[in-house]
C-alpha cells in the first residue's frame, strides 16, 4: 500500500515548514529509516527519515516551498503501484485516511478588523495572524507572508512586531543603502519565538554566586579517567548538565510546561543546551539527563554540537526538551539573563568561572566564583520552587562527586 509522505509536524503550534532539499530522487527505492529529506524550523535544518520502504514517487513540492503541516508531498510506492489520484492526509488518529482534504477556505474578514487587519492584495491571512496584528498594532500590509500563496502567518506577523514593524513609510527616492541585513528563516522564526516567549510568559528571575572550587577538583580529579575511555574532552557543560538534570528530579515544577488545561509535569529529564550556529541559536537535547553519566553526556553534547554546525540535526535532537541551560561562560561573560524557550518553565543562564574575593569565615579570600540566573515562568514555579531549586543546584556544585555517576 502506498504512504504517503508528508511535511511534519517538528515542535508545538507549528503551522507550516519550509523544504530545504530532497535527499533522495524520484523513482529512487528507499527504505524505512533513511534519510528523505532536509526540513527548516526555527530551531535548526532537520532531516526527516522514511517511515517505510518504498519507491519515491509523485514528488509535489520543491527545496524553498513553505508547506503547510500535514500536507502530502510525496509517496513511498510499493512495486505496481502508482501515484493514489486522492492524497492521504493524517486523521485524528494517527492513521492514514484516502480521502482527499478539504480545500482551503479563505478566512472572511472578522468584525472590528481595522484597515490594516488585512494585506493589501495578499492572497490570505490566517485567523490567528490577524487577532495577533490586532493585539501587536502591525500593519499587516507592510508584512510579506511566508504561507503557502503569501499567506500570512502567525510567525510572520510575530516577526514583524518583534522588528517593530509598523504603518508602511513611504521610500525616499534619494536615500541611499539602509543597511538592513536580512534574517535567515532560522533567525526571523527564531525572533518570532523569543517574542512569542516573553510577550505571553511571565518571566521572573532567581540568581545565585556559586563557589565552583570542588567543580574544578571534580574536573581535575575524576574526570581524567572518563576523558581516556571515552575518547573525549569533558567540559563544563558537561558537568552542569548532568548535576542540574538530577537537581531537576527534586523540583517536578521545574521540569514542566504551562499548557491551557493546566501544569504538565513530565516524566522524563531532557535538557537542552543553546547552541550558537551560523546566523541563529539552536537548542539541542540531552535526553534522560538525571540518570545519564558524564562521559555519556558528553559524547551526547559533542554528537550534537557537530551536527548542528553542519546544519544536520534530526528530529529527536531538537524535540522533548524540559528545560534548557545557556552558557556564555566560555565568551567571557559574567552574568546574563534568557528568555524561556516555550512550553519550557525555566532556563538557566551560566556565567563564566572567574577568581573573586568573597568573604569566608570573616576573612577575605579568593575563589573560582560563577553566577546562575534562573528565568522561570510564573505561572508554573513561584518564587520559593524557583529558590528551592537553585538551593539544590548549589549543593550539586559544591559537592558534584556525591551527585555525578562518573562513567
Amino acid at each position: 500500500m502506498a504512504l504517503s509522505v508528508v511535511m511534519p509536524a517538528l515542535e508545538m503550534a507549528q503551522e507550516t515548514g519550509t523544504l530545504v532539499a530532497w535527499l533522495r530522487q524520484e523513482g529512487e527505492q528507499v527504505r524505512k529509516g533513511e534519510m528523505l529529506l532536509e526540513v527548516e524550523t526555527d530551531k535548526a535544518v532537520v532531516e526527516i527519515e522514511a517511515a517505510g520502504d518504498g519507491l519515491l514517487g509523485g514528488i509535489s513540492a520543491k527545496p524553498g516551498d513553505v508547506i503547510p503541516v500535514g500536507e502530502t508531498i510525496a509517496w513511498l510506492l510499493q512495486a505496481g503501484e502508482s501515484v493514489p489520484v486522492a492524497p492521504a492526509v493524517p486523521t485524528s488518529t494517527g492513521r492514514r485516511s484516502d480521502a482527499a482534504p478539504a480545500p482551503r477556505q479563505q478566512p472572511s474578514p472578522a468584525a472590528g478588523d481595522t484597515p490594516g487587519a488585512r494585506a493589501a492584495g495578499s492572497a490570505r491571512i490566517s485567523p490567528k495572524a490577524r487577532r495577533l496584528a490586532r493585539e501587536h498594532d502591525v500593519d499587516i500590509a507592510s508584512v510579506r507572508g511566508s504561507g503557502p500563496g503569501g499567506e500570512v502567518l502567525a510567525d510572520d506577523i510575530l516577526a514583524a512586531a518583534a522588528a517593530g514593524a509598523g504603518p508602511p513609510v513611504a521610500a525616499d527616492p534619494q536615500a541611499g543603502p539602509t543597511g538592513v541585513e536580512p534574517l535567515s528563516s532560522v533567525g526571523r522564526l527564531m525572533a518570532a519565538r523569543t517574542t512569542q516567549s516573553w510577550t505571553s510568559a511571565p518571566h521572573f528571575f532567581v540568581t545565585r554566586e556559586i563557589d565552583a572550587t570542588a567543580l574544578n577538583a571534580a574536573r581535575a580529579t575524576l574526570i581524567p579517567a572518563v576523558e581516556a575511555s571515552h575518547g573525549i574532552k569533558i567540559t563544563y557543560t558537561d558537568l552542569l548538565v548532568a548535576l542540574i538534570g538530577r537537581a531537576l528530579q527534586r523540583h517536578p515544577r521545574l521540569n514542566a510546561s504551562w499548557t491551557a488545561d493546566g501544569i504538565a509535569l513530565h516524566q522524563d529529564v531532557n535538557v537542552a543546551l543553546a547552541m550558537a550556529v551560523e546566523q541563529a541559536v539552536v537548542t539541542a537535547v540531552v535526553l534522560g539527563a538525571d540518570s545519564a553519566a558524564i562521559g555519556e553526556v558528553a559524547v551526547r553534547r559533542r554528537d550534537l554540537a557537530d551536527r548542528a554546525r553542519a546544519g544536520r540535526l534530526q528530529r529527536a535532537d531538537i524535540t522533548g526538551a524540559t528545560f534548557t541551560i545557556s552558557n556564555l561562560g566560555m565568551y567571557g561573560v559574567d552574568a546574563f539573563t534568557a528568555i524561556i524557550v516555550p512550553p519550557q518553565a525555566g532556563i538557566l543562564a551560566v556565567g563564566a568561572i572567574a577568581d573573586r574575593v568573597v568573604a569566608v569565615g570573616g576573612a577575605a579570600v579568593v575563589r573560582p566564583m560563577m553566577t546562575m540566573t534562573l528565568s522561570a515562568d510564573h505561572r508554573v514555579v513561584d518564587g520559593a520552587m524557583a529558590a528551592a531549586f537553585l538551593t539544590d543546584v548549589v549543593a550539586a556544585i559544591r559537592d558534584p562527586a556525591s551527585w555525578l555517576s562518573i562513567a
